[in-house]
């Protein structure tokens, strides 16, 4: 295709609680990706934004590897392109700036090519980013946009999305240090106990019911035993205001693998879950986004 295509796509929560791996919910912050195919061979690369200082230019830049994985899908070879990247999303902190990358790089390769959604359909596109980011929790809402529920079933992935009651909205606690995801990965034990994994099965399950219609459930339903607290060492101040906000009856939660932290509130205790930040962290209204990926042009 000639001239620029542009692609947003939103930020991202996974797990929210007990749904390790299976639950994510997009929200209303978006990343930018603007691309083009040029002429000549190389690649230009160019970031604005939230971090813009924190990725490489070249390459191995992940919006980059996913379009290059895309275009090798549908069989395509292109000879250059010009990338521009603005960010929205914070960088390590859990809210998947990296199933952003990916999966916007894939549907702005898909936007690029001349029928390349018949190339490549939502099904495939899906496939190849949850392949990518190596787990679909992320990858599903951020495709698909709202609430999802993915699963992995061998090398394969599916999702299934569920509507969000609209009173339900959320406060994001951003603290300003990132956290590697492989860092929060490997304090995890290889084992949990049955009675653990019996609770997560049941909360998480009660979460579906809570954010699609009874909010009211929302406590209870995201407690979690499998992986928060295990994680405490590498963000003590990320446990810490999730202790207090759920003692104050505020149903927080670490977003993914942190450290931000999430509260779902509603119209009434939106400004005073706002009031409980630490010192030096961003605090983001945001709401349910139930738009994926979308090309904008």
């Amino acid at each position: 295709m000639t001239g620029a295509v542009e692609v947003s796509v939103p930020a991202t929560s996974a797990n929210l609680g007990p749904g390790y791996d299976s639950l994510g919910l997009a929200l209303g912050l978006r990343d930018v990706l603007s691309g083009e195919i040029t002429v000549d061979d190389g690649l230009e690369v160019t970031v604005s934004g939230t971090d813009a200082d924190s990725v490489p230019l070249d390459e191995s830049h992940l919006v980059y590897r996913a379009m290059r994985a895309a275009f090798h899908e549908m069989g395509c070879q292109v000879p250059g392109v010009r990338l521009h990247c603005r960010n929205a999303i914070p960088h390590g902190r859990g809210l998947g700036s990296s199933s952003a990358a990916i999966v916007g790089g894939i549907c702005l390769a898909r936007g690029l090519v001349a029928g390349g959604s018949l190339l490549m359909d939502d099904d495939a596109v899906f496939e190849l980013a949850a392949r990518m980011e190596g787990h679909p929790d992320n990858v599903a809402p951020a495709f698909y946009g709202g609430f999802t529920i993915a699963l992995s079933e061998g090398d394969r992935f599916s999702a299934t999305s569920v509507t969000v009651d609209p009173r339900v909205g959320v406060v994001a606690f951003v603290p300003p240090e990132p956290l590697r995801t492989s860092v929060a990965r490997g304090l995890l034990p290889a084992t949990v106990p049955h009675a653990d994994a019996a609770a997560d099965a049941g909360r998480a399950a009660l979460l579906v019911v809570a954010l699609s219609g009874r909010p009211e459930l929302l406590l209870p339903a995201t407690q979690d035993f499998l992986h928060q607290a295990y994680r405490e060492p590498a963000m003590p101040e990320s446990l810490r205001l999730m202790t207090e906000l759920r003692e104050g009856g505020v149903a927080a939660v670490v977003s993914g693998a942190g450290p931000t932290v999430l509260a779902f509130v509603d119209a009434s205790t939106r400004p005073k879950v706002r009031g409980c930040a630490p010192v030096g962290w961003e605090v983001l209204d945001l709401d349910v986004e139930s738009h994926g990926a979308t090309l904008t042009s």
